[in-house]
């Protein structure tokens, strides 16, 4: 199964997840790749949208390889094997005090004006664009989890098996619409996988928060008539 492009994987992920349109889920997308598609399935469903921010932590040498992920509290997932590619703790360690800084910069510029949405007692649902090590989607699964959802999603379009194994015990449930037998990387199943720029994820989280200003500003002018 190969996907056009992000759009058409969040539609039809957005398909797979219609039992929950009209429970006003918690759409929390990875950043960057995972927002656009977050932003089709919020609205498909009549949620909210937000970002969950994650961050893989690197092989010595090997940026494109992970070997875990730390989330914003400093929470650090790590593969089994990040021990034996020369992962020491020290390295760990610095690693994730970097990539958390990263997180706060990303924090500040994705969100200036409104604090994370609450996930408290909702349906939760964690988009990625593809999972293949599931390492980030760990850190975001564990870090929602601390907040008591109602229950918690783990959504994306394709994933290799291992990962998809490494991520069942920290959600609730799973929705993956493609496990292929052979799996190098997240790219080789979209046609059109451009890389997405802070810019267009601030673009799409300042339209959601536009949105919920009118929509509150609706409610107070019919409240006092």
């Amino acid at each position: 199964m190969i996907f056009r492009d992000r759009i058409e994987a969040g539609e039809l992920l957005a398909e797979a997840l219609a039992k929950w349109h009209g429970q006003s889920p918690l759409i929390a997308a990875i950043p960057r790749g995972a927002v656009p598609m977050g932003k089709i399935i919020a609205d498909r469903l009549g949620g909210d949208l937000d970002v969950v921010l994650t961050r893989k932590l690197s092989a010595p040498g090997n940026p494109e390889f992970a070997i875990g992920a730390v989330d914003e509290t400093g929470w650090i997932y790590l593969a089994d094997s990040a021990g034996q590619i020369g992962a020491t703790r020290e390295y760990v360690e610095r690693e994730a005090v970097a990539e958390q800084k990263t997180m706060s910069r990303r924090r500040a510029q994705y969100t200036p004006a409104q604090a994370p949405r609450n996930p408290f007692d909702r349906v939760v649902i964690v988009v990625d664009d593809g999972l293949a090590t599931g390492a980030t989607m760990i850190a975001a699964l564990h870090a929602l989890r601390a907040k008591k959802p109602k229950w918690l999603v783990c959504a994306v379009p394709v994933a290799s098996e291992d990962a998809l194994e490494k991520v069942r015990p920290y959600a609730d449930e799973i929705i993956c619409l493609h496990t292929p037998g052979f799996f190098y990387a997240v790219s080789q199943f979209y046609r059109h996988f451009p890389q997405v720029s802070d810019d267009e994820v601030v673009a799409l989280l300042r339209t959601v928060g536009d949105a919920a200003v009118k929509s509150q500003d609706a409610q107070s002018r019919a409240g006092g008539r």
